[in-house]
């Protein structure tokens, strides 16, 4: 009896296994598949030049045949008019052999996928396959972090290093953030498990190359975006932030205006009975922060910069110079200066301008003198 011959077949991905946790992996991490794919061809095309001694020769091009479950290789050739100079050319009399109404300038294909991959070739393929999933993963999770910079985020502490740097996961993902000690609030303890809202500043790659949110807590953005999420008005862009300074722990001041004659943008951040200041107050601790409505009479705009002072002697502005000179009350010295000249740094901060605070008493005796 005749010998039945069984003709060997281009290697096939097992049961489509290959296909089906492709698909699978495209809809858990919500990735592009056809990226994802693209990715995964251009890494095998490079593969199989480097086993196959192409070369730059020939353009070779990798495709996932989902139909057939195979990978299949293509190399192109440009139909030139005489002999070929390289072998990324063909000769016309060449490509009519392959494709009859072949034209000079056509760019023509030819199926060179091997009869069977060898093991080292095939080894090289799971390779590339695995390094093109995880670089599409990393830039879909790269693009997610970018499109939430400046935005607050719930976050849940993971580690926290000897140099007390605090490392969190993006609520909902798989993101990470980093906290160094300069982004937290030193009125703060951080402790394994908490769950915390953080201010997302940038994001970056460390240096394992994998990206990072860098998040923090101690800068003013963070005190704003609280703010916005208790007064619907400065969300909407009704009522507007002119500006903001902070020193985490300590205090802020919070500059806050409208547009809009008839709304009042200081009793909106403030809320009824205080109630919207009073949450952000909490959620930091309970630092102070002070909400200032803007003015364009400079003297004025000091004065109410200098909360929690309410009233002065005397106020002298030069205004080229951006500085001023404020005459208080004896006994309302301390509470203009503040807890360290807190106070005082914060409003000179804010208007921009150089503050010289005197008391009543100091500045008689200077001018009687």
């Amino acid at each position: 009896m005749a010998r039945k011959v069984v003709k060997e077949k281009p290697e096939v991905l097992d049961n489509r296994e290959f296909f089906n946790a492709l698909e699978q992996l495209a809809r858990d991490r919500k990735l592009d598949k056809d990226q994802l794919i693209s990715y995964i061809e251009a890494g095998l095309a490079s593969a199989y030049k480097k086993e196959m001694g192409e070369g730059e020769s020939r353009k070779v091009v990798a495709k996932l045949n989902e139909a057939t479950a195979r990978i299949e290789y293509f190399a192109y050739q440009t139909v030139v008019e005489g002999e070929p100079q390289e072998d990324s050319e063909l000769s016309l009399e060449e490509a009519r052999d392959i494709k009859p109404d072949a034209q000079v300038g056509d760019v023509i294909g030819e199926d060179i996928t091997p009869i069977k991959l060898s093991r080292i070739a095939a080894q090289t393929a799971k390779q590339v396959i695995m390094q093109r999933i995880g670089e599409a993963i990393r830039e879909q999770v790269a693009n997610e972090m970018s499109d939430r910079e400046g935005e607050l985020v719930t976050a849940v502490i993971r580690k926290i290093d000897e140099k007390k740097t605090v490392y969190v996961e993006i609520a909902g993902s798989q993101m990470e953030g980093v906290m160094s000690e300069k982004d937290q609030s030193p009125n703060e303890q951080y402790r394994i498990g908490d769950i915390i809202k953080v201010f997302v500043k940038r994001v970056r790659d460390n240096a394992m190359g994998n990206t990072q949110m860098v998040v923090s807590r101690s800068c003013a953005s963070f005190v704003k975006k609280l703010f916005e999420v208790e007064v619907p008005e400065l969300k909407s862009g009704l009522v507007k932030v002119k500006t903001i300074a902070r020193e985490a722990g300590n205090r802020t001041k919070m500059v806050v205006y409208s547009d809009d004659s008839n709304i009042d943008a200081l009793s909106c951040c403030i809320g009824m009975r205080g109630e919207r200041v009073n949450s952000v107050v909490n959620q930091l601790g309970g630092e102070k922060v002070d909400v200032i409505l803007y003015t364009s009479n400079i003297s004025e705009y000091i004065v109410r910069c200098l909360n929690p002072l309410k009233t002065v002697q005397c106020i002298k502005v030069d205004e080229d110079a951006k500085r001023a000179e404020i005459i208080v009350p004896d006994n309302k010295l301390s509470l203009a200066i503040g807890k360290a000249g807190m106070n005082a740094k914060l409003a000179s901060r804010i208007v921009q301008y150089k503050l010289d605070i005197r008391p009543f008493g100091k500045a008689t005796d200077t001018d009687g003198e």
